[in-house]
């Protein structure tokens, strides 16, 4: 045997056979949990990896009665031509600006949520106050649009009423494009700081009681044990509910766009889940929205993979 050979020595077929025979024992005796994984698994596979063959149709003229296969190959034109188009910009910083304003504003708030919630003496207040702020998030996107569309009404809303009693004139919230972002992203923070915050509750409550005895016993204030604490110890869950965030950093649920947008609001609410919707669903454009959707998410997954990268470097926490 040359040395080569004596330093690596290959596996006989014998001990694949031996070690593939084990692995079946294990998977065997456990097969009740590998049954709970083949739902989850073919979900993923039917709902996830199975549309990707469908990608096609964005370098396609797509032609139902033809299909894909037989649809005629038209290269990056479909692309070319949002790129070209009047509307690009406006669709492209409507959705980069809701979700970085939304990033900066709203990503913080179930943060300091969580850290009152967990500081406040009394625990019954605590939960009372847990329970008030996740309750919204239950509430249907349908109904929070109505809600603000009775409380906003500029003819017998109370907000419009309260502007009225302090000399104010009646603000058409809804129909003026200034007002639709700061809307959106309030309501929004309302209806899911709450929920939001369950995560960085279960990190809090996961830190070692005896670092805060510690602190308490050096004479650290209140605030300090916040800072040196309590934040380190979510540091973690921050950076990776960070990173997920970021990774659909483009998506918005065009749900609630679409129910609060109108004529006079369009400049600001024109998105590009909207618009796909509209163009490529009820206009039936498939190639050029397929196209629009494709880019949209090739910018989730460079900014996912970007991200991930430097929370790795800075932070030695990310996703793989």
């Amino acid at each position: 045997m040359r040395p080569a050979e004596a330093n690596h020595p290959t596996t006989s077929p014998r001990s694949r056979s031996m070690r593939g025979s084990r692995l079946f024992k294990k998977i065997a005796r456990r097969c009740d949990l590998y049954l709970m994984l083949l739902l989850p698994i073919a979900w993923y596979l039917l709902f996830q990896y199975g549309p990707l063959y469908g990608l096609q149709i964005a370098f396609k003229d797509f032609n139902p009665a033809k299909g894909i296969v037989g649809s005629k190959w038209v290269g990056f034109e479909h692309f070319t031509r949002f790129f070209d188009s009047y509307y690009f910009w406006r669709l492209l910083w409507n959705t980069i600006s809701i979700n970085l304003f939304s990033l900066l504003i709203a990503f913080p708030i179930p943060i300091v949520l969580a850290l009152i919630i967990q500081e406040l003496p009394s625990r019954g207040f605590s939960k009372w106050l847990q329970n008030i702020t996740y309750l919204p998030h239950f509430i249907s996107i349908v109904v929070i649009v109505g809600m603000l569309q009775l409380f906003l009404s500029p003819k017998s809303g109370p907000v419009n009423g309260l502007i009225e009693a302090f000399g104010g004139t009646p603000i058409r919230f809804l129909e003026e494009a200034a007002w639709f972002k700061p809307i959106f992203i309030s309501s929004n923070i309302w209806q899911n700081m709450g929920w939001q915050s369950i995560m960085y509750i279960a990190a809090l409550i996961g830190i070692n009681p005896q670092l805060y005895e510690a602190a308490k016993m050096d004479g650290a204030s209140r605030l300090r044990r916040i800072w040196h604490i309590s934040l380190p110890g979510i540091v973690p869950v921050i950076v990776i509910l960070l990173i997920l965030d970021i990774g659909h950093f483009m998506n918005i649920g065009f749900e609630k766009v679409l129910l609060m947008q109108n004529s006079m609001n369009i400049e600001a609410s024109d998105v590009i889940s909207t618009f796909v919707y509209t163009t490529g669903i009820l206009k039936g454009e498939y190639s050029y929205t397929a196209a629009i959707g494709l880019f949209n998410a090739v910018i989730n997954l460079a900014l996912l993979l970007l991200v991930n990268r430097f929370a790795r470097k800075l932070s030695e926490t990310s996703l793989w």
